[in-house]
């Protein structure tokens, strides 16, 4: 699955999952990051925040899908 940052340099990571329909609200994207269940890049990821840039990959723990941040 792509993301289009659509003239965004880029998009917070909690931002992402909530725009995706990931998660519901921006406080379940919070727990999910807090949980472990996310990735980036292949490293789990702690910080909520994190800036996502063009080429970054997001991985759900439960979602079948990786999720690149595309141009």
């Amino acid at each position: 699955m792509n993301f289009s940052l659509e003239g965004t340099e880029y998009i917070e990571l909690i931002g992402l999952l909530k725009a995706l329909g990931i998660a519901e609200t921006g406080g379940h994207a919070k727990q999910m990051v807090d949980d472990g269940i996310v990735k980036l890049n292949g490293e789990t990821e702690s910080r909520k925040r994190a800036k996502l840039r063009i080429g970054d990959v997001v991985e759900v723990e439960g979602v079948a899908e990786k999720i690149k941040v595309t141009k």
